[in-house]
């Protein structure tokens, strides 16, 4: 076996314990001849964290707290409905329920919700003028002073790119809605404000305690409580307007039947009475007949004016039983906190990071970058 076997097998052993307290040692000292650049790097990550910190707008986060209830029963009318739900059921919940709290989210944020929530009227705590939401995102939020510096370039090609097109493009859309908004087509300026309005709503659903969590985040706190109350409001109202939509049809087209019905009896009562009156006091058979007659037709236009009656009434009580009703466990309150920024949070942060930034220098890269520039020499 000769010399160089020997070497490599004493390379390929595991250092022993007094190399590894040696080299442990050699990077302490690293970390202590380096200890003012070190602490002069969290110095300057504390500064930037408190500019950070203290620049960064606050913001308030208003939330609400609500459950489904289960079915209502109705007295008097829930007898009604049972007995009438066999039939009622196929003709006005023929499919079941698509709608589950899980897609909330996703309706909160389709473009017809966020449109809603456009013209809602919003006022500071600090000025009673009321504003549209949309106004109040665009004049009255506050960004930090880093994104107005990196947004100014494509503030300014978009402004340049807007003075070559036709404005009556973007205007040509708008029709059909109540603010004048076409959802099937936004302008670039609306998908925009849509976009900014979903970024501050936020909805949680737990499926275990069956509840769901309205969130609002604002630079205002009243304001962020009034759209959350407001978000509370419309989906209750959307959800309603989904579930209901069979039932309030079915309960449409039952009036229309006893509408019809009811003139029908109207009109066989008259001709009854009428010939009645007409012929009272005759003996004849045919007089005697017809009035049999009438006096059929006029109980058969009443029985069938009753049975709508009843199917209308079987209808409403069904209307309002597939009505959802959320109980509100937690109403909006005015926050009096702001929940951002945190600023010993980013101070912190940005302390650790200076730090861990600079030890990785002095530890690794420092090396590094001094034996790469040696090899250089070397081979130069």
């Amino acid at each position: 076996m000769n010399s160089n076997t020997i070497n490599e097998r004493k390379d390929m052993r595991p250092p022993s314990s007094q190399e590894q307290e040696i080299n442990l040692l050699e990077l302490v000292k690293k970390v202590w001849d380096s200890r003012k650049l070190i602490l002069r790097m969290c110095g300057i990550g504390a500064v930037a964290g408190l500019v950070i910190g203290f620049s960064t707008p606050k913001e308030y986060i208003a939330s609400t707290l609500i459950a489904p209830e289960s079915r209502r029963a109705y007295p008097g009318k829930s007898a009604l409905v049972d007995m009438e739900d066999d039939n009622l059921s196929s003709s006005i919940t023929g499919e079941k329920d698509a709608i589950f709290p899980v897609l909330y989210p996703e309706i909160i944020n389709s473009t017809p919700f966020l449109i809603r929530l456009f013209d809602i009227k919003v006022h500071e705590q600090k000025d009673s003028v009321l504003i549209p939401l949309s106004q109040y995102l665009k004049e009255r939020q506050k960004a930090p002073w880093w994104r107005i510096v990196t947004s100014a370039p494509f503030k300014l090609t978009g402004w340049i790119v807007s003075l070559f097109q036709d404005e009556s493009n973007e205007d040509s859309g708008q029709a059909g809605t109540k603010t004048g908004i076409n959802p099937f087509r936004l302008t670039r300026k609306e998908a925009g404000m849509a976009g900014a309005i979903a970024s501050r709503i936020n909805i949680g659903v737990d499926k275990k305690k069956r509840t769901i969590t309205i969130f609002v985040t604002m630079q205002d706190p009243l304001v962020a409580a009034t759209v959350a109350d407001t978000v509370r409001v419309y989906l209750k109202e959307y959800i309603t307007e989904y579930r209901t939509g069979k039932a309030r049809k079915f309960l449409k087209y039952t009036k229309e039947l006893r509408k019809e019905a009811q003139e029908e009896y109207y009109s066989a009562q008259e001709k009854y009475t009428r010939y009645a009156d007409v012929n009272r006091g005759l003996v004849k058979l045919a007089s005697r007949a017809e009035l049999v007659r009438l006096r059929n037709e006029m109980k058969l236009a009443q029985t069938t004016y009753n049975q709508t009656e009843q199917l209308v009434q079987a209808a409403m009580a069904r209307v309002e039983k597939i009505r959802p009703v959320y109980a509100v466990i937690q109403p909006v309150v005015v926050p009096l906190k702001p929940s951002k920024p945190r600023t010993m949070t980013i101070l912190v942060m940005y302390v650790f990071l200076s730090g861990a930034g600079s030890l990785v220098w002095v530890l690794f890269a420092k090396g590094f970058l001094a034996d790469l520039k040696k090899r250089r020499v070397a081979d130069g």
